[in-house]
């Protein structure tokens, strides 16, 4: 496929001083002269993780503080994995006594193991912060790098196209919790890579050079991954029906390469893969139906919550989450979007990506259209679709990430054709990219404050009280929403000791039932507590429901209780856990009870 040739059209000979695509002289002179843009990218991410800057381990991410939390507890594991040996694909310091089954989660192992010094001595803020702010510039400079050096001669076309795609808004907004989803500086190198696959005698070559980046996409993000194959398999079936005569040309190398790549792939990632799908703790489909979390169809023109023309109001009716705004191209951008692929429209390889573009956003749709917060009763594609398998562990929303990323190619390839237009036409264009580009631009996000860490943990106190094989048990539990605080707690202390529960994927109870939860499975225990923190009411206790506490503790290899003080409804869990296990002590600021004397079997 010509698919990059055609991309790569030029109408006249190169300026003086600007961007060679593959020429030596050109080239070395983007790197000297694009080093400001480079450190603009730098410059531009910080000002967007700015607040969480001020203090990485005591802010959390307001926007989504539980998949904040959910990245803490990620890099503390890539922490232990490196620091203590622990299992790179198993977790067992949470929900003990079973673990989690990391390759089941978003593990991140290609950034957390890297970062693992930095964990250790700064703190999993700390790196959660470092990655957020890096994704950001790491993904424009990485599609810059692309642009430049292979797409575009005009320097500002690739900076458009670079800014676009590392701060369009789906990456502001994803920057507010999804540590994964920002670190998408592979996603330019795997789609060309691909598309060189073309070319007479990279087939061995680039196929190696593609699997080893597919290896490292799956430990950063599957998601992500999935989207690029979705993407690059309809850009390639939409350019060979455009150019059935190309696309026969270069088809055996083509698929050669591919199968090259697939190979390297599953012989470095195999087992991963395998204890991922059927190792103990894996999962199968979401705990949400896909019709759940779509994208509407009004918040395309929208403006996002995350930019200087942005209306809280307005993306909460049309977004499902303050971290999932993602398309929100506003009026003008969207307009400027539908005139740079009519610019390129000539181009079968820029048709392709429009198309491609155009499918996942009517696939992020869901399966019934849903248009200013009114779900109707339109249906759409999807639910065709909706529930084969790997498909089904999506959030539906997200397929929009792709035409959002496609909107920056589709807008640099046209900045660049621009050049050779009339000066009007110019004037004009221009124009329309500053309106569209200004009211976009990003605003920090927002942080709170978290609760400090108590003398118990920083000190180290609890040593005293929890030898190998017990487990410290925080109330409230850790667990989705509720547990926030309790899970925080260990993830700083780099998951040091082990705690029942949290918030993670697993299955809902097995092994009877194998959908996907974002908790562990319910013990009496959990459920009375999570009662107590969300109504203050305090439950009467009977012998049966003492014993059944007592249970839990034992199966939780507890050695150690202890409360959360700046927890919800703290009064009454503390009456609660008093009627339960007599009274507390107060130790390193907190209120603990002592359970080391339960009769826990011993550890296997």
């Amino acid at each position: 496929m010509r698919a990059a040739e055609e991309m790569l059209e030029k109408r006249e000979s190169v300026p003086s001083g600007a961007v060679v695509p593959d020429g030596r002289t050109g080239f070395a002179g983007w790197r000297r002269a694009d080093l400001g843009v480079l450190l603009s990218f730098l410059a531009l991410a910080v000002f967007v993780l700015i607040r969480l800057w001020a203090d990485p381990n005591g802010r959390i991410l307001d926007r989504n503080d539980d998949d904040h939390g959910i990245f803490l507890f990620m890099l503390a594991h890539g922490e232990r994995v490196v620091f203590d040996g622990a299992s790179p694909f198993f977790e067992a310091h949470v929900n003990a006594p079973v673990g989690v089954n990391m390759m089941a989660n978003t593990s991140t192992l290609a950034l957390s193991l890297p970062l693992a010094p930095v964990t250790h001595f700064l703190g999993a803020g700390v790196s959660v912060a470092l990655l957020l702010t890096l994704g950001l510039a790491g993904t424009a400079a990485a599609w810059y790098w692309l642009f430049a050096r292979h797409l575009v001669r005009s320097r500002v076309a690739a900076l458009i196209g670079a800014a676009w795609c590392g701060f369009a808004p789906t990456m502001i907004s994803h920057a507010s919790g999804h540590v994964n989803f920002v670190n998408q500086y592979l996603v330019p190198l795997i789609v060309w890579q691909v598309l060189r696959l073309r070319e007479p005698g990279r087939a061995v070559r680039g196929g190696i050079v593609l699997g080893l980046l597919i290896v490292l996409q799956i430990f950063i993000n599957e998601e992500t991954l999935l989207f690029i194959a979705l993407t690059m398999g309809i850009f390639v079936i939409s350019y060979t029906v455009m150019r059935p005569g190309v696309a026969r040309a270069v088809a055996r190398r083509f698929v050669a390469g591919l199968g090259v790549a697939a190979g390297v792939a599953l012989t470095l990632a195999g087992y991963p893969l395998w204890y991922q799908f059927f190792a103990p703790g894996n999962y199968h489909g979401q705990p949400f139906a896909p019709s759940d979390f779509v994208t509407d169809l009004f918040s395309v023109a929208a403006f996002p919550r995350q930019s200087v023309a942005g209306s809280e109001t307005l993306a909460q009716r049309l977004s499902v989450s303050a971290t999932e705004d993602n398309t929100f191209f506003g009026p003008v951008g969207l307009v400027m979007i539908v005139v740079a692929t009519r610019m390129l429209w000539r181009s079968a390889a820029a048709r392709s990506a429009a198309v491609a573009g155009l499918v996942l956003l009517l696939a992020s749709m869901g399966p019934r259209l849903q248009a200013g917060g009114t779900r109707t009763s339109i249906p759409l594609p999807f639910g065709l679709i909706s529930h084969v398998p790997v498909i089904d562990l999506v959030s539906v929303t997200r397929f929009a990430m792709v035409p959002a990323t496609i909107a920056g190619v589709l807008l640099a390839l046209a900045a660049d054709r621009i050049r050779w237009s009339s000066p009007g036409r110019r004037r004009r264009f221009w124009a329309g990219m500053a309106l569209a580009l200004v009211p976009l631009f990003p605003t920090p996000v927002p942080v709170i404050p978290g609760d400090p860490l108590p003398e118990f943990l920083t000190a180290g106190i609890w040593k005293r009280y929890v030898p190998p094989g017990r487990t410290l048990v925080p109330v409230p539990l850790p667990d989705v929403t509720v547990g926030r605080t309790a899970q925080r707690w260990a993830t700083l202390q780099n998951l040091d000791f082990a705690v029942p529960r949290g918030y993670f994927m697993g299955p809902t109870d097995p092994p009877g039932d194998r959908t996907g939860s974002w908790r562990a499975p319910v013990r009496f225990t959990s459920e009375l507590l999570i009662q107590v923190q969300l109504t203050g009411m305090r439950p009467y206790l009977n012998d049966e429901a003492r014993k059944r506490i007592v249970a839990d503790l034992v199966y939780w290899r507890a050695s150690v209780v202890v409360l959360v003080p700046q927890s919800q409804n703290a009064p009454a869990l503390r009456a609660t856990l008093t009627d339960a296990l007599g009274e507390p002590q107060l130790v390193g600021g907190v209120e603990i009870w002592d359970v080391r004397s339960l009769p826990v079997p011993p550890a296997e």
